[in-house]
């Protein structure tokens, strides 16, 4: 079986409900993963809005996070002890939901789940989403994503 994440609150290609945006509550949603790769030794999460002008909006970055997880819970985006974040696109360690310009359509938000083969990543502890999934491409084993869609 293939590595595969969802969420109880929105199917792929879905809308991500208001609570889960900055116009919200800016919870980061509840996640569920299964089918990882034997091999895996941590996870890596990455939230990306695809669609700005000039390159990809980074919205968050879990990684370091232990390979006998299997998902995180609503709100993990806030805290999350267990896990290290990068720091996103409005320059906040956390999770920071779609908050896309008023009057654009609606717009794509990626959830990018990575298993990867090594337990953690040698980061600091300011490092960058972008920085965060450049250093887990080394060590993807396997990837999948969960698209979405938000408008305000």
């Amino acid at each position: 079986m293939p590595l595969a994440i969802t969420s109880p609150v929105f199917e792929h290609g879905g809308t991500i409900p208001t609570r889960h945006s900055r116009d919200g509550e800016n919870l980061s949603p509840p996640l569920e993963w299964h089918g990882a790769p034997r091999d895996t030794r941590s996870f890596v999460l990455v939230v990306d809005d695809p669609d700005t002008p000039s390159r990809s909006f980074f919205h968050w970055a879990m990684y370091d996070i232990s390979s006998d997880t299997a998902g995180l819970p609503e709100g993990a985006g806030r805290e999350h002890v267990q896990a290290r974040q990068g720091v996103n696109g409005f320059g906040n360690a956390r999770y920071d939901g779609p908050q896309p310009p008023k009057g654009h359509g609606p717009q794509h938000y990626r959830f990018r789940l990575a298993a990867l083969n090594v337990p953690r990543l040698d980061l600091g502890a300011s490092a960058k989403v972008e920085e965060v999934w450049a250093a887990s491409s080394r060590h993807i084993i396997e990837e999948t994503e969960l698209e979405n869609l938000y408008k305000r």
